[in-house]
């Protein structure tokens, strides 16, 4: 049999690590079609005079365009039959991506557990994005719901990995140069500051964008994404594609520059989940939550810790979770993270 299937549940084995194929040089075209498929406007990923103003050599490539390069390598052995992708811990961005650099990624299975259904269980890998010369720009640890191959196989022995919570201020990495005593907030689209927002505040993003079918397919190839479940409509029930959840990250990113758009860099992805599926013909919105601030060493430049989360039109304002604490119906995505912006 030289045609892949991809693997099951009862494929993995903890320790395990994965090298995963086909590596992919970036350019422009992936920021260009990047900025076509969302409305991504940070100055920091679109201006080269504007980065190198901040310290950098050049714009770098959008942050998310690292995460999804990276994480479309891991799918082919990772996520190809998965049910869903459940949640993200621990990500940091070591090294800004560049134009011309060669993307590949490795796992390592870290954890799994079979659901009591018996059907499928959840695998934990710990993954890492390399560039050419064999550094780490990237690495994150993920979640996803997998199919059994055969429900009669018996389960192994369940390992959860303990994640942090969070990661820690001082472990974030800052890209060597970067210095934002010049920032020109004129150009970056707002005059929102570090100092201006506070622990505890929420902010609307007001905007929406419908998912549109054409737009999703042309994404998840773009990432060379390849789980069945964003292609085939007969691998669910309901007939429907599911969304891949990278593509209602990079739209809730986009939609938050309404009032985060001096948040230019992200670097650490503290936690994430998939709350809800999403489908063609939903309107996505986002709304954003302060939870914490930090300091850095490089000149000017300030670390702010931020809750994104996006919802199906309709939802109420800053509503995340009933009383049972489930996450509401209309709630697409929970995600925590690290940003960069000028103090």
């Amino acid at each position: 049999m030289k045609t892949n299937p991809g693997r099951f549940f009862e494929d993995y084995r903890v320790g395990e690590v994965i090298a995963h194929a086909v590596p992919r040089t970036v350019s422009g075209g992936e920021r260009a079609l990047y900025h076509a498929l969302y409305p991504a406007r940070h100055a920091l990923h679109s201006s080269d005079a504007f980065a190198r103003a901040c310290g950098l050599k050049a714009a770098p490539m959008d942050d998310l365009v690292a995460f999804h390069t990276v994480f479309g390598k891991t799918v082919p052995d990772i996520s190809l039959n998965a049910v869903a992708n459940l949640g993200y811990a621990e990500g940091r961005w070591i090294r800004p991506v560049w134009a011309g650099d060669t993307l590949r990624s490795d796992s390592q299975v870290i954890g799994v557990k079979e659901n009591s259904n018996g059907k499928s269980g959840v695998v934990w890998v710990r993954t890492r994005g390399l560039n050419q010369r064999g550094e780490v720009v990237l690495e994150y640890v993920r979640w996803v719901m997998v199919r059994k191959r055969d429900a009669a196989t018996p389960a192994p022995e369940a390992v959860v990995p303990g994640l942090q919570p969070a990661v820690a201020a001082p472990d974030l990495v800052l890209p060597d140069g970067l210095d934002f005593t010049h920032y020109d907030f004129g150009l970056a689209g707002e005059p929102h500051r570090w100092g201006d927002y506070a622990p505890g505040e929420k902010i609307d993003h007001v905007d929406g964008v419908t998912v549109e079918e054409a737009e999703h397919m042309l994404a998840t190839r773009l990432w060379q994404n390849t789980a069945k479940v964003h292609f085939d409509a007969t691998m669910r029930e309901d007939g429907r594609r599911l969304i891949y959840g990278g593509h209602v990250i990079s739209l809730a990113r986009a939609l938050s520059f309404n009032g985060l758009a001096n948040a230019q860099m992200l670097v650490a992805l503290n936690a994430g989940a998939h709350a809800n599926p999403c489908f063609a013909g939903d309107t996505v919105r986002a709304w954003s939550e302060v939870l914490d601030k930090a300091e850095t060493a490089a000149p000017g430049v300030g670390a702010i810790r931020l809750r994104l989360v996006a919802v199906k039109h309709g939802a109420a304002p800053f509503a995340l979770r009933d009383a049972d604490g489930k996450y509401l119906p209309e709630v697409l995505l929970d995600l925590d993270y690290w940003a960069l912006m000028p103090l």
